[in-house]
């Protein structure tokens, strides 16, 4: 029997009210920074959204890995790219989807002031508590007792692929992998969604 974490699957409503969140903090606290650094890939969406929110132009990226496979984390958080650009005497916003550990936005603030940046803040739009890592600016806490794999609305057809093969050899079928998920994980994903996921996974 294949073990599966809770899920909680989130919308792009709820991005947008991360975004207005977190970018009047920033406002409300004069940390309108110069340049956004997103962690690539789960940041990529939310410091967009907050480099619109907040008119900054420059919005560079860099790269770390720690969630290898969904919800299954690799030993440590790696620093796989460096910056696409310099920061050197600029004020960085340094931004992720989520603090689970910490050890990626902890890692990427620390590359980033040693890239020479003036002022370096961070973001993140859920913390989770037992993080070692706490931002400067998150849009909502969750608590440590109550951990759930998010499933961001841009990673929701990686997500589902996991689970869908996942799930496959008990679920057999598509509406036994609907039921499957819907009862052990709490995601709620329509009959369409896991047809087009076994689809990909058959290929």
């Amino acid at each position: 029997m294949a073990d599966f974490p809770k899920c909680r699957r989130t919308t792009w409503s709820e991005a947008d009210a991360w975004a207005d969140r977190i970018a009047e903090a920033v406002r409300a606290r004069g940390s309108v920074p110069q340049t956004i650094v997103a962690l690539t890939r789960g940041g990529w969406v939310p410091a967009r959204l907050l480099a619109d929110r907040l008119g900054v132009k420059r919005l560079v990226s860099i790269r770390l890995q720690h969630w290898g496979v969904t919800a299954q984390p690799s030993q440590k958080a790696e620093l796989t790219e460096g910056l696409s650009g310099p920061v050197q005497g600029e004020t960085v916003l340094v931004v992720d989807d989520i603090t689970d550990t910490g050890e990626s936005l902890a890692l990427a603030t620390k590359a980033v002031r040693e890239a020479g940046a003036a002022r370096v803040e961070s973001a993140a739009c859920l913390h989770i508590a037992h993080s070692k890592f706490v931002p400067d600016f998150f849009a909502e806490q969750i608590p440590r007792d109550a951990w759930v794999w998010v499933v961001f609305p841009w990673n929701y057809w990686e997500d589902l692929d996991h689970f869908v093969r996942q799930a496959l050899p008990e679920g057999q079928d598509a509406a036994g992998v609907q039921g499957l998920l819907r009862v052990r994980c709490g995601l709620d994903v329509s009959l369409d969604d896991v047809a087009r996921a076994l689809a990909r996974t058959a290929r």
